[in-house]
């Protein structure tokens, strides 16, 4: 059986410096990175509360830089942001402090754009057929029901 290397602590704040330096991170992430560095678990507070000190790590910082990443890149609704934040244990304040950074007129463009985009894309289906694709395709996609319906009166 394959023994661990068994990190310092001084060893493992360096290389979590650099993971959390690469780009932003969540306490979850850093806890997952702790055990998988093999860290005694009496050492994990002290170093999370270091990474802290020397503004490594935020979570009003990653919860916003996620939040803006998902919605541009990934083009995901508020609904699915905020279940992924949740499921990294972010707080209530940080997601809301993040969801209110994304712009309604953009949010509304590109859920229009969306809609627009899938149903063009399901011509050879009926009329009732392509509207509920595209409605499953955009609450999949993490977007409000009464903006997707709003957004499907073509």
């Amino acid at each position: 059986m394959l023994q661990r290397k068994i990190l310092t602590a001084e060893q493992a704040l360096q290389k979590l410096r650099h993971f959390c330096g690469y780009q932003e991170r969540c306490h979850q992430d850093v806890k997952e990175k702790l055990f998988q560095l093999g860290v005694k678990r009496s050492e994990h507070d002290r170093i999370i509360a270091t990474l802290i000190e020397e503004t490594y790590l935020n979570e009003e910082r990653f919860a916003m830089a996620f939040a803006r990443g998902k919605f541009r890149m990934n083009e995901w609704g508020r609904v699915k942001i905020k279940a992924e934040l949740k499921k990294k244990k972010i707080s209530d304040y940080c997601i809301r402090k993040a969801m209110n950074q994304i712009d309604e007129k953009e949010y509304r463009q590109l859920l229009k754009k969306l809609a627009e985009k899938k149903y063009a894309s399901l011509k050879n289906d009926q009329y009732l057929v392509r509207k509920k694709k595209t409605m499953d395709y955009l609450l999949q996609k993490g977007f409000e029901s009464p903006l997707i319906s709003e957004a499907l009166k073509f």
